[in-house]
């Protein structure tokens, strides 16, 4: 009997559990609904930052909405713009780690869609802002129109990094090349 496969959303968050404590600082790359930002304000408590980004009202109501019921809205920085202006919002000591999630809002407007130009902008800033030993997870969803497309840059995108950086696609064995991809991207540790 086959043991089922955890959901890449939980393996993206156990990846990044790993390396994300108390006191420390975060970026979720695209709120969305908010789970992400959730989680990581969890980790990082009332002394660390998230800063979460998305360019969708909606996705930022519903974050502060998840945010308010779990009393978790203090550590958390919303920002309404899209994750290529990182570099501008986010500031003081390096982050350890970042989550993107790219696709479109689940439950949401499913032609508003991350963007490979705007993606690969934002995932460029979050190496530079990544501490190291830092973790960035990219859950990248293909199935729509211009996922396949944004995932292959991404991997592009990763394929030119320098030698201080470690990236891996995190997919458990089997899972099927149509369904999501989760890539890490580690600084510092080989």
């Amino acid at each position: 009997m086959n043991k089922p496969r955890p959901p890449l959303v939980t393996l993206a968050q156990q990846a990044i559990a790993d390396v994300l404590g108390a006191g420390d600082h975060a970026v979720d790359a695209t709120a969305g609904n908010g789970h992400d930002t959730l989680f990581l304000a969890r980790r990082v408590g009332t002394h660390g930052c998230v800063t979460a980004f998305d360019i969708q009202p909606a996705a930022l109501a519903a974050t502060r909405n998840r945010l308010e019921e779990h009393d978790l809205l203090a550590p958390v920085r919303l920002i309404a713009a899209g994750h290529e202006a990182m570099a501008e919002h986010v500031t003081g000591p390096p982050i350890k780690a970042a989550m993107f999630n790219l696709g479109y809002l689940p439950g949401g407007d499913k032609t508003v869609i991350t963007q490979a130009e705007t993606s690969l902008r934002g995932l460029s800033a979050a190496c530079r802002l990544l501490a190291p030993g830092g973790r960035i997870s990219v859950l990248v969803y293909i199935g729509h129109a211009g996922g396949s497309e944004e995932y292959n840059a991404v991997r592009g995108f990763l394929e030119e990094l320098d030698a201080d950086w470690c990236w891996h696609l995190a997919n458990p064995e089997g899972t099927p090349a149509s369904a999501p991809q989760l890539l890490l991207l580690d600084l510092g540790k080989h």
